[in-house]
């Protein structure tokens, strides 16, 4: 099974955000999910982004894709550059 790590919407209307989800990647974003590892509001101010790192990273790990909007967000978390010293800096 491919596995993918997206972003799936949540919110009203006009005040979105969105969960970081763990998923087959044949599945749409917004059916059922694998694992929800991280949260991220683009519209309170200073944004919020809240990444279950020790997930993330273990799912990375297993081969999971992020998307690059995923990716944008854990390098704004941190979180990617942790992956790269994991990996040494092979991505």
């Amino acid at each position: 099974m491919a596995t993918k790590i997206k972003l799936a919407r949540v919110g009203a209307p006009h005040r979105a955000s969105y969960r970081i989800i763990v998923t087959d990647s044949h599945k749409a974003c917004d059916s059922s999910f694998i694992e929800n590892v991280g949260f991220w509001n683009p519209v309170a101010e200073p944004e919020v982004i809240n990444v279950k790192q020790e997930r993330v990273l273990d799912w990375l790990s297993k081969g999971a894709q992020p998307t690059e909007s995923v990716v944008k967000i854990l390098k704004r978390a941190n979180v990617w550059s942790e992956f790269l010293k994991l990996q040494g800096g092979k991505r």
